[in-house]
Formats: C-alpha cells, sequence, structure tokens
C-alpha cells in the first residue's frame, strides 16, 4: 500500500492503522514527515503572503507617511515624541521613540514592523523576532537605508521564504516524532487495558498513523484561519482514543489450557 493510500485509510480506519504495526520503521518515519509538511502548509502560504505584502506595504509607509528617523550608535532619533502607528494592507509600521509599546503589543497586530525605543520587532503570522539597536554600535541607519535594506530583501525572497519554510519544517518533524514517541509510551498502558501484546515499535507504527485525522483537522482549521480552543487537549484526546480503537482491533492471544 503506498504512503498516500495510508494517509487516506488511516483517517477512518483503526483497523487499517491496526495492520499498519507490520511495516517497515522506514515507511513509518517518512509518513510522519509527509503529516508534518502537510500541516505545515498554512503557516508557509501565510508566511508568504505575509511578507510579500508586507515588504510592499512597508516600502509606502516609510517612504510616504512615517516620519523621519535614524539609529546611531545604537540610539533612536526622530521627529517625533509620541508613538507612531499606520496601518495599511493588513501590515502595520509602528515609530515609538517613547517605549510606551512592548514587542508583545507589536505581536499582537499580526503582521508588522517596529522601530522601538531599544529594538526594531518584525511579526509575520503570528510569529516575531526582535534585535537589539546595540547590534548595530557604530552604525548609522536612517530612512533612506531603511528603504534600500527592505528593496535587498524583496529582491532575497527566493531564498528567504524555502528557508524559513525549511527551518519551520526542521522543528516541526521534530516535535511530531516526540509527540509520537510519547503516544505510543502511552500505547503500552493502552496494551495492557486491552490485553493485547504489543511491542514499543509496533505501537510507535500505530502512534504515528494515528496522528493523521488530528493533523488533517488541525491543517485544515489553519488554513481556514479558524482558531481551535483547547487544541492541545483536543488534539491528544482525538490521538489517544484514534490509538485506543486501532488497539481494540488487534486480536487478543488464545488462553492456553
Amino acid at each position: 500500500m503506498n504512503i498516500f493510500k495510508q494517509f487516506y485509510k488511516s483517517i477512518y480506519s483503526p483497523k487499517d492503522i491496526a495492520l499498519f504495526r507490520f511495516q517497515g520503521i522506514g515507511k513509518t518515519i517518512v509518513f510522519v514527515f509527509l503529516l508534518t509538511f502537510i500541516s505545515i502548509l498554512p503557516s508557509i502560504f501565510y508566511l508568504s503572503t505575509a511578507l510579500t505584502t508586507g515588504i510592499d506595504t512597508a516600502k509606502t509607509i516609510i517612504k510616504d507617511e512615517l516620519p523621519a528617523f535614524s539609529i546611531k550608535n545604537g540610539t533612536p532619533s526622530t521627529d517625533t515624541s509620541v508613538p507612531v502607528t499606520i496601518d495599511k494592507n493588513n501590515f502595520s509600521i509602528i515609530l515609538d521613540p517613547t517605549g510606551t509599546i512592548s514587542e508583545d503589543d507589536v505581536q499582537d497586530e499580526g503582521n508588522a514592523f517596529a522601530l522601538l525605543k531599544d529594538e526594531f520587532v518584525l511579526a509575520t503570522a503570528g510569529n516575531y523576532n526582535s534585535y537589539p539597536y546595540s547590534m548595530l554600535e557604530g552604525l548609522e541607519i536612517t530612512r533612506a537605508d531603511l528603504l534600500t535594506i527592505i528593496d535587498t530583501i524583496a529582491g532575497s525572497k527566493g531564498i528567504i521564504i524555502p528557508l524559513i519554510s525549511l527551518v519551520i519544517f526542521l522543528l516541526s518533524s521534530a516535535a511530531s516524532f516526540i509527540e509520537v514517541s510519547v503516544l505510543a509510551l502511552i500505547g503500552l498502558a493502552l496494551k495492557d487495558l486491552f490485553g493485547s501484546k504489543l511491542s514499543y515499535r509496533q505501537l510507535w507504527r500505530m502512534a504515528a498513523y494515528s496522528e493523521t485525522l488530528p493533523t488533517l483537522f488541525f491543517t485544515i482549521m489553519a488554513a481556514m484561519k479558524t482558531p481551535v480552543p483547547n487544541s492541545f487537549f483536543i488534539n491528544w484526546f482525538v490521538v489517544i482514543i484514534v490509538l485506543s480503537l486501532a488497539i481494540k482491533e488487534i486480536p487478543k492471544p488464545k488462553k492456553s489450557n
């Protein structure tokens, strides 16, 4: 059975998940990578869209609407003494030399670039990174320099997006393997409860395929930008139920007279 047919079967069939316990570990590992790739597709799509839109919007705002500013020897200097926030096309540019606005405030904006009192912050698709001005010690950056940097980033999108996507995939894959391993440990208790004879290796394979249904569900919700309350607990509840149903499909050993 090819991996895509296995994906389809594991959505609804605990019986097939139970049969997958006999296959090679390599194929199961590839399946975990496939699930991970599917799960991060919405994040990569929205990240790419946000980056492209954000670059174009940032150029327009900085050039035409943002007060003049400079950062020299790690210290910002602006023509305004109050925070300035400019929203355009679901992207925000924030200039705050007063320290009123925090990193968390920038993250709450969704997609934003902020020049704060001690650092600049970039937030995209729910993720954010901050960089202190002290990194620029000995350098001077003006509005014109920032526009040049943005142009450089725009020209490097073909490298930046795949690189960020790869990092997301690797981190998500590590999390997926940890989750499957923990679920297999839970399976050791479940198999005793149901009176089945299963090894940890077999349970690990079954646990991997038990992840399919919740992974598909949360991927669809992410694609629709629909938050799911208590998603962590719902995910674990579903995978444990699916694994339990799969273990129940295992024929019980015959009792000897």
